[in-house]
């Protein structure tokens, strides 16, 4: 059985909660803090990030994209991934979007917990506009569909909406669902489904000082 080193706010975890739930691929969750000095990352992935795949032979696989690749390569039914060429592309364009804006949203939060005096506007207003951009990016490209691509459910909508609820639960302060009333519409469909209403993202405590 596969295991999952997973982080309960990591958005990009979710990714691959959400795609192992939609195939039915059992896996056994671990849920660490990759920012505390006790975490096990360090041993299967040499950058140190979650989510780490942890393979039955004992190797692993890391980086949420990769893990996503790896996992429909070796796991073809129950596609999430077009069979067109056009139709895969554009499902990785909305991947890169997702993901771009996810690490924005980390630079954010990590500069916010910096004292005042240590922070630097120019760097958070940076992070900011490529967010806001990203959200500008998705709100065209998704208007009212009910899916990213096609009819039905790819890795794009799951990088999407794992993005969006983290963007929620990080900022519950911000105003982009007033902002972009059709992708609150799109991120509340897709939070409807088994495999988002169970992943939902939770905030970790981070007790090893992050500098």
């Amino acid at each position: 059985m596969y295991r999952l080193i997973s982080a309960t706010p990591s958005p990009y975890a979710r990714k691959v909660r959400i795609q192992l739930a939609e195939k039915q691929i059992a896996f056994e969750l671990i849920t660490e803090v990759p920012w505390n000095s006790d975490t096990t990352t360090p041993q299967f992935n040499p950058l140190e990030k979650l989510p780490v795949l942890l393979l039955p032979d004992g190797g692993s696989v890391f980086e949420s994209r990769y893990i996503g690749e790896w996992i429909e390569a070796k796991h073809p039914e129950r596609p999430l991934m077009p069979d067109a060429m056009d139709e895969r592309l554009a499902v990785k364009r909305f991947e890169v979007l997702a993901d771009g804006a996810c690490d924005a949203l980390v630079l954010m939060f990590f500069e916010n917990t910096r004292a005042p005096g240590d922070r630097s506007e120019p760097w958070f207003a940076r992070q900011r506009r490529k967010l806001d951009g990203a959200l500008q990016a998705l709100d065209r490209a998704i208007g009212e569909r009910e899916f990213c691509v096609g009819d039905r459910l790819t890795m794009g909508d799951i990088a999407v909406g794992s993005m969006l609820r983290y963007l929620t639960v990080r900022w519950p302060q911000d105003d982009w669902r007033l902002r972009f009333p059709g992708l609150a519409e799109y991120s509340d469909r897709l939070e409807t489904r088994e495999s988002f209403a169970a992943t939902q993202p939770v905030p970790q405590v981070i007790s090893s000082r992050v500098t």
